[in-house]
């Protein structure tokens, strides 16, 4: 592992790591904010997963995450969001929706993904050991969160990992990939055409087994021109209600899909984790 840059914030440090992965089979980077706390103490930790075409970097600088994340004594790792290389598989019309930057946090099983896009185990199994085995974090004190693609990640990654994950929280989150263009074109390409393979990989499905009500907190923008067609939150209220699962899930007028709506609500975002994680 090599750091690649070291930036003070709000008393903290705000770092960057490439590292060769043995779940993705290649060089990967990622992002870790270390709050001022952690300069004495092992400190919880919030996994931050970006959505289609962006990197590590997007979070770290549009969110304005820092400054909450040093006053609640909290780290945040944002990976990549996908594997990345001159040899690693991509789109064949190089679309944005699929490939490169659209790792969509899944293990796929159909070629030619296979081999490189293992998302779900980079996150769950690889990041985790080389964090805590490097780092002063709590491994006991761990919530996870994301942003559309990344949000789909957070909450089916969550939901899959209650005594891993004591927190989860998304904006805008594609809800309902088994029924939205975006993740009908993933999960077909990654995991092949048989739909009941798809539903590990789906929220709403997830949330009718789950055993577990870990806390959720979902905001969405009523402005977003993806919400009808790609997020169907509609589907994770009546999800939700139905199984009687209390996710909180907060519909915010005039908002879209940017980091504008990401960076007027992370505040509340870092609050809601800070309050779940104090004690683990």
């Amino acid at each position: 592992m090599e750091k690649m840059s070291e930036n003070k914030c709000f008393g903290g440090k705000q770092l960057r790591f490439i590292h060769a992965s043995a779940s993705l089979s290649c060089d990967m980077h990622f992002s870790l904010y270390l709050p001022p706390q952690a300069e004495s103490t092992s400190v919880p930790l919030l996994y931050w997963l970006s959505g289609l075409t962006c990197t590590d970097e997007n979070f770290i600088t549009k969110a304005g995450a820092q400054r909450y994340a040093a006053e609640a004594g909290l780290a945040i790792l944002a990976p990549d969001t996908s594997p990345r290389g001159k040899d690693i598989p991509d789109a064949p019309d190089t679309a944005y929706d699929l490939g490169l930057g659209a790792g969509f946090y899944l293990n796929a099983t159909q070629t030619p993904w296979v081999t490189h896009y293992q998302m779900y185990d980079y996150i769950v199994e690889e990041l985790p050991r080389l964090i805590h085995s490097r780092f002063p974090v709590d491994h006991n004190r761990v919530g996870i969160s994301g942003h559309s693609m990344g949000g789909h990640g957070a909450l089916t990654i969550a939901l899959k990992n209650p005594k891993r994950f004591h927190s989860a929280s998304a904006f805008a989150p594609i809800c309902a990939p088994m029924h939205c263009p975006w993740g009908q074109k993933a999960l077909k390409n990654y995991l092949g055409d048989d739909p009941e393979s798809w539903k590990t990989y789906d929220t709403c499905e997830l949330i009718k087994e789950a055993k577990e009500k870990l806390p959720i907190l979902v905001d969405q923008g009523e402005s977003d021109p993806f919400l009808k067609e790609q997020l169907k939150t509609e589907r994770l209220i009546s999800a939700s209600t139905d199984a009687e699962f209390p996710i909180t899930i907060r519909m915010q007028p005039g908002y879209d899909h940017s980091y504008f709506f990401i960076s007027s609500f992370i505040g509340e975002h870092i609050q809601f984790h800070q309050s779940h994680l104090v004690s683990g």
